[in-house]
């Protein structure tokens, strides 16, 4: 059985982001650059998958060579080969799916595994296109996974409660926090890294669906106003709520 995990490499939550000189992406100057938390879950379920039905486990990332970085945390986590999917151009999440797409296709890949959205863009959809690209089964924001055979029972939550979803393979699972507890690589692990190598491909030429016109950062928050200390500001306060922030 082949399981592969897509990465993504993206900038550290913690970082301060500025607007780049282009107007149309950021300025990755002092910026710190992680694997995309929501994919340590995906990392972490491909190699209890691989514990419990056996099999091999392969990582897939698009990106240029900082993304290595990332690969080689999966890859002493204890997955067992990579591929980097080499490029500095910059896709949009249909050409990301698509390119995806076509290598879990040549890795043969039954079991797939995403983080339920990538923290940079944040549009949550990459999963599911793979998916209908692939013509796979597909269920997002799972928290729980069972996989027996062929038979795929996965719980997912959805607004105001969770669902259970049964399928089959082959399947593309996002996963959520909770699911799991991502492991910390050992030791061995981070040696047995060094030998593993990753190998690179040119991602065939795709074009963009959708162009990034500008970015700029949310308006500086307002201070805030004190209309009063006891009752008689209740009537300002409904005013100004009503006329000027119209929230009721």
């Amino acid at each position: 059985m082949k399981i592969a995990v897509c990465l993504n490499h993206v900038p550290d939550t913690a970082s301060k982001i500025s607007v780049g000189p282009d107007n149309k992406s950021i300025d990755t100057t002092g910026i710190t650059f992680v694997v995309n938390p929501y994919d340590e879950f995906a990392v972490e379920e491909a190699l209890k998958t691989k514990e419990k039905l056996g099999g091999e486990t392969v990582v897939i990332s698009l990106g240029n060579d900082n993304h290595k970085e990332s690969i080689k945390k999966a890859l002493a986590m204890g997955i067992d080969n990579a591929v980097l999917l080499k490029t500095d151009e910059i896709y949009d999440s249909l050409s990301v799916a698509k390119t995806l797409a076509n290598e879990i296709k040549a890795q043969k890949a039954e079991i797939v595994f995403f983080g339920k959205q990538s923290v940079d863009y944040d549009n949550g959809v990459v999963g599911q296109m793979c998916a209908e690209l692939l013509g796979y089964n597909s269920v997002s924001v799972v928290v729980a996974l069972e996989i027996e055979g062929n038979k795929v029972k996965a719980e997912r939550e959805i607004e105001g409660g969770r669902e259970v979803v049964e399928t089959e393979l082959p399947v593309i699972i996002t996963t959520q926090k909770g699911l799991n507890e991502p492991r910390y690589a050992s030791l061995k692990g981070i040696m047995a890294a060094k030998k593993k190598a990753i190998e690179e491909k040119a991602p065939e030429t795709v074009s963009n669906y959708t162009e990034v016109l500008s970015m700029k950062k949310p308006p500086a928050k307002q201070p805030g106003r004190i209309i009063g200390t006891d009752a008689s500001a209740v009537p300002e306060l409904i005013r100004l709520l009503k006329e000027e922030v119209k929230v009721i």
